[in-house]
This record gives C-alpha cells, sequence and structure tokens, in this order.
C-alpha cells in the first residue's frame, strides 16, 4: 500500500512537472526566436548606415523585355528577390552573399554554364544553391516547419503596412523601373503605406511616424501541408459575394468544428495542382518578394486567415498583389513584430484593429487618411501621423 502511494505521489509530480518543463522550452524558444528578429533588426540598420537607404521589397535584375506573367528564368531573377537578399552580408552569411552577387559556378550538372551576379528567379531554387539555402536566423525555432516541398524557408517577413490591394502599384511588369514611380503615378505612395513599397526602397527619414511606433517587419509561419488558415488561401471570389478587398472574404470557409483550418469543401491554393509545390507555401522562399512568402500586412490581427483571389491555376499571392497575409506564429497568443528602431515586441491577437469589414475599393483614395483598422493598422503606416503615445 505504502508503495502504492509513492507511486501515485510520483505520477501526480510528474504530470505536474512535464507541463512545466513544456513550457519552460517553449519560452526559450520564443527567446530565441526574439533574438533572431534582433539581429534582422540590427542588420537592416547596418545597412541603412552603408548605403542610405533600406534594402528593396522584391528588387533585383530584369532584362525589360519578360512578360506577364513571369517565366522561370536563368538569365535574371526577374526583380522578385525579398528585402532579406540585401540583408545576408549583415547577418554573418557573407559567404551565401559573395555566392549571389556573383556568377556562380555551382555544380557540373548545372543547366547553364554559370548562374548570373543576383541569380536566376527564385523559381529555379531547386538549382541555383543559394536560394535553397537554410540560414538559421530566419527560423523561429518554434516553428517545426522542414524541408520539401520548401525550400530555404523563413519565418520573418517585411511590413508592406495596412492595404494589400494596390493593382496598379507594385505587381505589373510594366512597373518595374523607377520611371514608373517618378512620371506619372505619385499616388502608389498613397495605397503602399508601409515601410517597405515594392520595387522602390526607402529610407528612415520616411518614417514620419517615428522609428518606435512603426512596424517594419514581421513574423510568419510556414506551411505544413495541414490546410492551416494561416499558412494557406482559398479563393475569396469562389466561397461568397465578397470579395478580396474586404478583409474577411474567406471566413465563411473556415471549418466551423476546426476554426484554423479550412473547410475540406474547398480548395486550397497548396493542395490544387496550382498552387502545389514551393511557390504556393507560406514561408517557402526567403529570397522571394511575393506576398506569400516574404510580406506581411497590419489589416487582420496576429494569426488571422490569410485571403487570396487566385483561380486554382495561378500561384498563390505570385501573379498578383490580390492576396492579404497578417503575421502568425506557432507561440500562443501572439506573433512578435520588429519595430523600425530595431525593438521586437511581442503582439496579442486581441489588439485593437478596427472594422474588419471595411473594404479597400479605392486604393487610390487612402493618401492622409488614417488607418481603418485600427492601432495594429497604424502600426503598420509609416508617415499617416497616428503616433502610438503608450507603451503597447
Amino acid at each position: 500500500m505504502e508503495l502504492l502511494v509513492v507511486i501515485a505521489i510520483i505520477g501526480v509530480l510528474v504530470g505536474l512537472l512535464l507541463p512545466a518543463v513544456q513550457a519552460a522550452r517553449e519560452a526559450a524558444r520564443r527567446m530565441s526566436c526574439s533574438n533572431n528578429f534582433k539581429q534582422i533588426g540590427l542588420a537592416l540598420h547596418n545597412y541603412h548606415s552603408a548605403y542610405n537607404n533600406l534594402p528593396t521589397q522584391r528588387g533585383g535584375t530584369w532584362d525589360g523585355t519578360t512578360g506577364w506573367p513571369p517565366a522561370v528564368t536563368t538569365t535574371h531573377n526577374n526583380s522578385q528577390l525579398s528585402m532579406l537578399v540585401g540583408l545576408t552580408p549583415f547577418m554573418e552569411q557573407q559567404a551565401i552573399w559573395e555566392q549571389i552577387s556573383n556568377p556562380l559556378d555551382d555544380a557540373d550538372d548545372n543547366p547553364v554554364d554559370v548562374w548570373p551576379p543576383m541569380g536566376p528567379s527564385v523559381d529555379n531554387n531547386d538549382q541555383y544553391t543559394p536560394w535553397i539555402t537554410q540560414i538559421p536566423t530566419l527560423r523561429c525555432p518554434s516553428d517545426p516547419g522542414n524541408g520539401l516541398p520548401g525550400y530555404g524557408r523563413t519565418n520573418y517577413g517585411a511590413c508592406m503596412g495596412d492595404n494589400y490591394y494596390s493593382p496598379w502599384g507594385d505587381h505589373p511588369w510594366w512597373s518595374l523601373t523607377e520611371t514608373f514611380y517618378d512620371m506619372g503615378w505619385p499616388d502608389i505612395k498613397k495605397c503602399q503605406r508601409g515601410v517597405f513599397t515594392a520595387r522602390k526602397s526607402t529610407q528612415f527619414r520616411d518614417i514620419l511616424d517615428g522609428l518606435s511606433n512603426t512596424i517594419i517587419a514581421g513574423e510568419m509561419i510556414t506551411y505544413l501541408g495541414d490546410r492551416d488558415v494561416r499558412a494557406s488561401s482559398v479563393q475569396a471570389s469562389a466561397v461568397g459575394s465578397q470579395s478580396i478587398e474586404v478583409p474577411t472574404a474567406c471566413r465563411d470557409s473556415i471549418d466551423p468544428q476546426r476554426p484554423g483550418f479550412w473547410d475540406p469543401a474547398y480548395e486550397t491554393h497548396q493542395e490544387n495542382g496550382g498552387g502545389t509545390g514551393v511557390r504556393g507555401g507560406r514561408g517557402y522562399q526567403w529570397a522571394n518578394g511575393f506576398a506569400v512568402h516574404t510580406e506581411v500586412y497590419t489589416v487582420l490581427p496576429p494569426n488571422s486567415e490569410i485571403c487570396g483571389d487566385l483561380s486554382s491555376g495561378q500561384w498563390m499571392g505570385a501573379l498578383t498583389d490580390r492576396i492579404h497575409t497578417t503575421v502568425s506564429s506557432q507561440h500562443q497568443g501572439g506573433a512578435h513584430v520588429l519595430m523600425s528602431d530595431g525593438a521586437v515586441k511581442f503582439i496579442t491577437d486581441s489588439i485593437e484593429a478596427g472594422d474588419n469589414t471595411v473594404g479597400m475599393t479605392n486604393p487610390w483614395g487612402t493618401g492622409g487618411l488614417a488607418s481603418a483598422y485600427g492601432l495594429w493598422g497604424a502600426l503598420g503606416t509609416k508617415g499617416m501621423k497616428e503616433v502610438i503615445g503608450e507603451e503597447f
């Protein structure tokens, strides 16, 4: 009897201890994740000190002739590189930067004799060594995603502001040049309100709301092939009358029995033929500047669903910016964001985010207007005079 009592006591103690151990391990992983983000913040500041501007989101090389949709190329990268590529030499990744910035002959069975400086299009990632290289600083230890069908995953992306519906500002192939921005399209800055603007670099001086009040990057999970609403998308126009301009357009297609996953009745852009492979998954390509891979928007609160408006044959977030992606994480209750001054904050899922039913039907008319998405939206804009007066 005494032995049974002792065994029972030990069992109770172990039962109490295991959750504490798991919590301690997650706390350590969360701290490591935060430290990685701080390294990225330091890299951004060092980059700005060196070049007097921030790295470009969706920058790179282009031959001036490639049409739409962008094709897989071996002679240039279609101007689709993420801002993380330029940060590599500032994140103790000088070796990979040397491979990217110089002509590279990395294998005897290479389909081309020598890869060009700045590499081919990122969709050549199973052939071009730098694009498939996993960079430890870009991975959150709490995220279990690893290996195929993703290569070179990332858990951190550029903050593009509170307006993802900017159809003329960043994705059309004819808008790659600086001329597009400097002549005839002054309204671009009205609808691209985040620190990063596609295909055009910005400076810290452009962040008029203050570096400590403006999000520059956000955390995100990588897709695990499980129809997670935070890492895969359904087609908004296929699930109801609402269009993608309404942030909650895809919400009716969430499984009511499993709120974190899409209803099996709806096809996602990962399970269909057009979205399989490395193009479709959230965070699958650290070097790819398209929204699904390396961008976050301050529209829906952290860990909300992402929603696109693409047909099943298109890549999710590749051919168009008609997709919104928010921050997400495998931590409990929220996700990390990086402020422009280098501070890392943990934002809870319950942050005040305004009215999520307000659509963005007129992106050209957003200039000078306060964000419709409350505190969360205000944190994503860099020059709307929405200054946060207290700690959050």
